[in-house]
């Protein structure tokens, strides 16, 4: 089953046109890259599937639901839920508070509500608390759950997003260039999130620089450059690609794992 249908999609600015016609599509489960060098297209990219941009001309299909154009809140509603190349937490509140506001897609409520308590929401509370305990563990921040956000390590920071995507409970999660900033320890605890995320059955469409990241986890990868699609492959397809190399090393020998 396709989880994500990109058609041709194709944003200009002016006379810039920064996706040119791309199309790909992700299956239900799989984990997908989405590579190139900078200033390719991808976050603009992202931009559109996500609803925070619509394109010139062309179509995003959410589980086989026409998405293009809808507004973000509205597709993240839908269970299509991303995070973003800088970190955008609450650094006021705790790691635990922060993970908590992620639930707001799968839980309901109101003034009157929280006035009154009644049963339902009682336990909708409970679950949310024993749920964001487990958000904590899966990432592994629950040693420094009381934490305020901003006092976390960049690395620790990335991983709350993560979980706060999560408490979501997305069918596809977005990451944009979740590694970058991290050093080799901090991508390597941020790729075995990714993969255990992804087990769970979620497909997980990553942006991403980090190419041994990328070539280490992505079942399917789509290189763009230019704004133009010039490859969609295996990771073991991609680092023989002529156009691939070219784009990233200028010159004809393979990329390095």
């Amino acid at each position: 089953m396709t989880v994500l249908s990109v058609k041709d999609v194709t944003v200009r600015f002016g006379g810039l046109v920064a996706n040119d016609a791309i199309s790909f599509d992700v299956a239900q489960g799989m984990l997908a890259a989405v590579i190139g060098p900078n200033g390719a297209g991808k976050t603009t990219l992202f931009n559109v599937i996500s609803g925070a941009m619509a394109p010139t001309s062309g179509t995003v299909h959410f589980n086989g639901e026409l998405i293009t154009g809808l507004p973000q809140y509205e597709v993240s509603q839908k269970g299509l839920v991303r995070t973003y190349q800088l970190v955008q937490l609450f650094k006021d509140l705790s790691v635990r508070a922060n993970i908590m506001t992620g639930f707001h897609r799968v839980t309901k409520g109101g003034v009157l509500a929280a006035l009154l308590r009644p049963r339902w929401f009682r336990e909708q509370e409970a679950r949310i608390a024993a749920r964001t305990e487990e958000l904590l563990d899966f990432v592994g921040l629950r040693a420094v759950a009381d934490m305020e956000a901003d006092k976390l390590p960049y690395g620790q920071q990335r991983l709350l997003e993560v979980a706060r995507a999560l408490a979501a409970e997305p069918s596809l999660l977005l990451l944009d260039e979740p590694a970058a900033g991290l050093n080799m320890q901090e991508t390597a605890a941020l790729a075995d999130v990714i993969q255990r995320v992804n087990r769970q059955g979620v497909a997980v469409v990553l942006v991403e620089h980090d190419m041994q990241l990328v070539m280490q986890i992505a079942q399917k990868i789509v290189v763009i450059d230019f704004g133009r699609k010039i490859a969609e492959g295996s990771p073991a397809e991609i680092k023989a690609h002529p156009e691939v190399i070219a784009a990233y090393l200028g010159g004809t020998e393979g990329l390095d794992d």
